[in-house]
Formats: structure tokens, C-alpha cells, sequence
């Protein structure tokens, strides 16, 4: 060992961000406190900004291009910033903070800071734009090398379903925090509701990612492991630009990533139409309804806390299949509640629209849950491929695509908003909205969540990713490392490294890692 890594491997014992502990409940609820704001974040986009930026007068076209432009111009930088956190441990501030803290340290107190601009009034739909992508530049620092953590902190299948299941748990319950603290104020008609919202949310999620930065840590600075990170070569600018390209797009070489992401989109971006709707459908078409009422049915999301305990269960015994088929069968016969309810014109179907939406949220906490509980033994699979560790790049491809997508979902809800007449400033309620513009909102709101919940089920029945395979593709991936030869393969084995990478087994763990 060189005498600088020797130096760095013995800087790292004293440092705690690179001790490993006991993977408890209670440390898997310190690291999935962040998703307090992960999932907070996510809703407040698709189901709170589209609606808080209508109420400030401004056209629907324009509302939606806020989040949609803002998140596409996120999403290009997001898809450098994964492979800029793998390697950023070449640096001083990498080397004393970790390669994935020093980011969420930084992304927290620029969160704290801009997140509650966003909720001052304003017509200009220019300043929503500047500040939401400064918000989105700012999450992005913290969740992408968060997502990471799982993978550095244990290889064990359990330990990070209690980390990830941790995650999920604490996503529901941000998602709720969410909408009852909106619902509350919304119901004592308080002219500075989302203002205060804001504030209240901004010291929830701060301290939530000050708890997981100090309760979390990463991978032990073995010898050998700083070997692997001082190999890396030191790249131009335009070098770095091109290898991060061929990097992203050598994860779509990953079958069992490829099938991942086609649900994880599809589901996500239902989720989103969904959303982004609810408001305008619950206001312009329900009988009924008042101001609150939209916030009070997507506050039920507490009802998705208690699905997703059972969800962690079923994880482990039935695995995720069965998950993704439960969820989306579940969606598509609730959207269909909610299109009959407005269909047959139901006078004062509050109560109907209740029962309805806690089957939803119950079905939307296990849409969100199993994703994210796969997602971190998939760079398991491309380390059998490349013989690399990429779990920073696959995190940075999924985030690049989910925000793309997300953006797509608000964007197309207003421009289609914009094209059957809806006008925010006189269309406030279910009299003053026409008829015509009444079925227009009402069919956005059904048809475009169908559509993707009904694809990704069908996705879902071909995922084979799962509690057993990845047992053996695990015990695989040591029997190689120990110095096995791949021509003692066992049939299993072999069987089941084809099925989740897509590529003949000979073709599996080169000669030389990818770097």
C-alpha cells in the first residue's frame, strides 16, 4: 500500500463518517428521515406548486412550465452530478466530509435558505421559475448521494430493506405532513396559508436532513478500496462531460435497470397527473366541494403509513411483483371511482370521494415504497457486468428521468388545461366552470393516470428482480471476487445473471473493471 492511501486509510478510522454501525430500526429511521423532505418535495411539485402558482392569477400553461422547464434544466445537471459525487472523494472536502455527505450538507443549508422564497406572492411566473430550479439544484445535492447510502452502508439484502423500508415508511408520512399542515390552514381561511406552510415545512425537512447526514455513513476506506478510487484517472473537462454520457446511457445495457425504470416512470408520472389535477377536478367538477377539500383528501395519504408497514412485510415474503401488481390494480379501479362519482353527478360526494381517496393513498404508499426498496441491490447487478461501482451513476439516471418525466406530467396538465378554456381567474368553483371545460378537466384527470398505471402493471409481470435471484446473483458476485472462475459456474447461477442482466454469462465480470 502506498504511503498516501496508507495515510487516508488511517485519517478514515478516526473520521465517523466512514465507521460502520449496527443497522437498527431506529439508525434505518435516522437515515430515511430525509425522505421527509424526498417525498414531501415530490408532492408539494405535482400536487401544491401547480395549484399555489393558479391562485396567483397566472395562465395554466404558464403555471405548468414552471416545474416543467425547472425540472428539465435540473435533470441536465443532475445527470453529471451522481458520477461528480463517485469520484469526489479525490478532493479535500471529499476526503473530510465523504464523498456523499459533504453534498447533503451543502444542499441542506441552501434549502433552508431558498425554500421559503418560493411561497411569496407574485405574478410574475418568471420569479417562481428562478427560485424552484435553485430549490431543485438544491434537493438534488442531497438526494442523490443520499440514495447512494444503502449501497455503501451494508451488502447485506435485510439490512438495506430495513434501510430503504425506513425510507419508505418516512416518504408516506412527509407526503402527509404535507397536506395537513396545507388542509389546516386552508380550513381556517388564512390569507397567508401557503406562505406559512412554507415556513413550516422548511424547518421540518431541514432538521429531518441534518438527522440523516449525522446517522448515516459510508463505504470503510479499505486499502484496497482507496486503491480503487486513487485508479481513477484525472479527466479534462470535455473528457469528464463524455465519459459521464457513455457512462448513463451503459446503464440501459442493465435488463433488470431497463425494467425498473420503465415502472418506476410510468407509475411515477400517473402518480403526477394525479396530482397535478386533483385540485382543479375536486374544485370545478365535484358537488360539494369547498377549498379545502382537495387538500383534506390528499392529507389521507396518512392511511398510506399503515400500508406501508405492510408493504415492508410483503416485500420480504412475497417480493415486488406482487407489490407493483397490488398497487396498480388498485389505482386503476380508484381513478374509475372517481370519474363515476363525477359522471353521475353524486350531490355532496364528499364522503364518497373519502373512501375513495384512502384506497388511493394506500395504493399510492406501496407505489411509491417498492421502487426505492429494489433500487439498491440493482447496482448489484451492474457490478457483475462491469465489475464497477456505479451506484452514483444509476441514481443520477433515475432522478434525471423521474424529474424529466415529473416536469412532463405539470407541463402537459397545463397546456392542456390552457387548450379546453380553462381560466384560473374566473373558473373558481363547480358554477362558474362550463360544462365543456367541466368534461375536459375530468378526462385529463382519468384517462392520462390510467393509461400509465395500466402500462406499468404490464411492465411489472416481467420483472424478475427479487429476494431470491438476488441471493444468488450476491453469492455470484463473491465466488468471483474470491478468485472463482467463471467456468464453474453453477446452471442456477448462470440462469439467473442472463435473466437480470440481459447479456450471455461469459460476457459478465471482465477482465479489467469499468472505470
Amino acid at each position: 500500500m502506498k504511503p498516501k492511501e496508507n495515510k487516508k486509510s488511517n485519517e478514515s478510522e478516526k473520521n465517523w463518517v466512514y465507521q460502520p454501525k449496527d443497522i437498527t430500526v431506529a439508525r434505518g429511521i435516522g437515515y430515511g428521515l430525509t425522505d421527509l423532505m424526498g417525498g414531501g418535495w415530490n408532492n408539494i411539485v405535482s400536487g401544491v406548486i401547480f395549484a399555489f402558482v393558479l391562485s396567483q392569477g397566472i395562465n395554466p400553461a404558464f403555471a405548468g412550465a414552471i416545474t416543467g422547464i425547472g425540472r428539465i434544466v435540473d435533470a441536465i445537471f443532475t445527470l453529471f452530478f451522481g458520477a461528480i459525487t463517485d469520484g469526489f472523494y479525490k478532493t479535500k472536502l471529499g476526503q473530510r466530509f465523504g464523498r456523499r455527505h459533504f453534498f447533503m450538507l451543502l444542499g441542506g443549508i441552501l434549502f433552508a435558505v431558498l425554500f421559503p422564497l418560493f411561497w411569496i406572492q407574485s405574478d410574475d411566473w418568471h420569479y417562481y421559475l428562478i427560485i424552484y430550479i435553485a430549490i431543485e439544484i438544491a434537493i438534488a445535492m442531497i438526494l442523490i448521494p443520499w440514495e447512494t447510502l444503502p449501497t455503501e452502508m451494508t451488502d447485506d439484502y435485510n439490512k438495506r430493506t430495513v434501510l430503504s423500508g425506513s425510507r419508505m415508511f418516512i416518504s408516506a408520512t412527509g407526503t402527509a405532513i404535507v397536506f395537513l399542515v396545507l388542509a389546516a390552514l386552508k380550513r381556517m381561511e388564512n390569507p397567508n396559508a401557503y406562505l406559512i406552510t412554507g415556513i413550516i415545512w422548511t424547518v421540518i425537512f431541514v432538521v429531518a436532513i441534518f438527522v440523516s447526514y449525522r446517522t448515516t455513513w459510508e463505504r470503510p476506506l479499505t486499502p484496497e478500496f482507496i486503491a480503487e478510487l486513487e485508479s481513477q484517472p484525472k479527466l479534462s473537462l470535455g473528457a469528464f462531460v463524455k465519459k459521464t454520457v457513455s457512462d448513463y446511457f451503459s446503464t440501459f445495457k442493465n435488463k433488470a435497470f431497463r425494467k425498473h425504470l420503465a415502472i418506476y416512470l410510468l407509475s411515477f408520472t400517473g402518480k403526477d397527473f394525479y396530482s397535478t389535477m386533483l385540485p382543479t377536478f375536486i374544485i370545478c367538477c365535484i358537488h360539494g366541494a369547498k377549498a379545502d377539500t382537495p387538500w383534506t383528501l390528499q392529507a389521507l395519504s396518512v392511511f398510506g403509513i399503515l400500508a406501508t408497514l405492510g408493504a415492508a412485510k410483503l416485500m420480504l415474503t412475497h417480493g415486488p411483483k406482487y407489490l407493483f401488481t397490488l398497487s396498480y390494480t388498485t389505482l386503476i379501479i380508484t381513478m374509475v371511482g372517481y370519474f363515476l362519482t363525477w359522471a353521475f353527478q353524486v350531490k355532496n360526494a364528499v364522503w364518497v370521494l373519502i373512501i375513495i381517496s384512502i384506497l388511493y393513498q394506500c395504493a399510492r404508499a406501496i407505489l411509491e415504497f417498492t421502487p426505492w426498496n429494489v433500487f439498491p441491490f440493482i447496482p448489484d447487478v451492474d457490478r457483475i457486468m462491469t465489475r464497477g461501482d456505479r451506484a452514483g451513476v444509476y441514481a443520477s439516471v433515475m432522478t434525471f428521468f423521474r424529474k424529466s418525466t415529473g416536469a412532463l406530467a405539470s407541463w402537459i396538465a397545463g397546456i392542456l388545461l390552457a387548450e379546453i378554456g380553462f381560466d384560473s381567474k374566473t373558473m373558481l368553483d363547480l358554477n362558474s366552470t362550463p360544462h365543456n371545460v367541466q368534461v375536459g378537466i375530468a378526462l385529463i384527470f382519468f384517462v392520462a393516470p390510467v393509461v400509465l398505471f395500466a402500462l406499468s402493471l404490464f411492465t411489472a409481470w416481467k420483472f424478475r428482480l427479487n429476494r431470491e435471484t438476488h441471493a444468488v446473483l450476491k453469492a455470484e458476485i463473491n465466488r468471483l471476487e474470491a478468485g472463482g472462475s467463471k467456468d464453474d459456474v453453477t446452471p442456477e447461477a448462470k440462469e439467473v445473471v442472463e435473466e437480470l442482466t440481459g447479456h450471455p454469462y461469459q460476457e459478465s465480470w471482465p477482465d479489467q473493471p469499468l472505470t
